[in-house]
């Protein structure tokens, strides 16, 4: 099993940078990420909305962003995995960490969490038959919107980001029906008066009851409303969005010095454990403030730190890109 000089836990968009970074100082990286796709809560709760505090975009899509940070790190070809979640961390003897996933095991020489609030999955439908449509016609994530054009979508959820989705689907989609278990919705007024000017239809107070099957497919999706009443919804594609939940696990027993969910760092980003560092907002320190800028800004602090560790003779002094660039 090949040894990494360092192991990044987590590709948020602080995550990613990381990466990237670790690749201009020449270490041999690796990303484990609990999601099945990069850019942690960009991706998997906003990809279509704008972030204005990065620095030299007056505003930036968050999936172009992501997208603009994995063409970044491409460079380096660093190793990416993805839907591993870790859940042990042991030094061996030889001074290497070992990393045990939900699936896997990993040997790295440092490590870089950069997990945010803690591995991210979604409130999925509890229904036996859901399991078998998801990645085909169920979706908790979307990262490729094109694949709706023209389809019939019925998304469930009532906050801002389900109403998000509905309004940049409706472009594209032949229909979009957003059903919602309460007959008031979470989200923000000036996006509920946008939704009542659209064409999405709006099911209130209705839940997910069951799938209309044809095949190995579902061509509908039954609602039942508070009253007991089913209605047959035509579905190509179904869009659950009931929210996320985030976890440390085991995360507090592994030996480093944590203020509730937030690991403790000085000002090398180092941990109280031995070539281990936490960046952006998984970690906290006076002063910290939780932008993805600052994010930013800790990623070469902590993958200097890190270099320095695994190879000790490197000088502290680092420089220019356009000098690391150029050879």
């Amino acid at each position: 099993m090949k040894i990494y000089d360092v192991t990044i836990v987590g590709a948020g968009p602080a995550g990613l940078f990381t990466a990237f970074y670790g690749g201009m100082r020449q270490m041999s990286v690796k990303i484990i990420e609990s999601l099945p796709n990069v850019g942690g809560q960009l991706t998997a709760l906003y990809p279509e909305k704008y972030i204005y505090d990065i620095a030299g975009f007056p505003k930036v899509r968050a999936k172009d962003l992501v997208d603009n940070l994995s063409e970044q790190l491409a460079i380096f070809s660093p190793t990416i995995v993805t839907s591993e979640s870790v859940e042990d961390m042991t030094r061996l003897d030889d001074g290497t960490w070992q990393l045990t996933t939900d699936s896997n095991t990993h040997l790295t020489k440092s490590i870089i969490f950069t997990t945010g609030n803690g591995a991210f999955e979604p409130k999925r439908l509890e229904l036996e038959a859901a399991i078998q449509y998801e990645g085909t016609q169920l979706h908790y994530f979307v990262d490729d919107m094109g694949k709706f054009a023209g389809k019939d979508i019925v998304l469930f959820g009532g906050g801002d980001s389900a109403v998000d989705w509905a309004l940049m689907l409706e472009p594209i989609a032949n229909s979009v029906t957003l059903v919602h278990r309460r007959d008031s919705f979470r989200a923000h007024e000036h996006s509920l008066e946008l939704l009542n000017q659209s064409s999405v239809i709006v099911k209130t107070p209705y839940v997910v009851d069951h799938f209309e099957p044809e095949g190995d497919n579902f061509t509908h999706v039954a609602v039942r409303n508070t009253n007991g009443d089913v209605e047959l919804l035509k579905a190509d594609h179904v869009i659950v969005n009931y929210g996320f939940r985030s976890h440390i696990g085991n995360m507090k027993e592994w030996g480093m010095d944590m203020e509730r969910h937030a690991i403790k760092v000085n000002s090398k980003m180092e941990t109280t454990l031995p070539g281990v560092y936490a960046v952006g907002d998984s970690n906290i320190y006076d002063g910290k403030v939780k932008l993805i800028a600052c994010g930013f800004g800790e990623a070469p602090i902590a993958i200097n730190a890190a270099k320095h560790f695994v190879s000790p003779e490197t000088k502290n002094h680092v420089k220019h890109s356009t000098d690391l660039f150029s050879h």
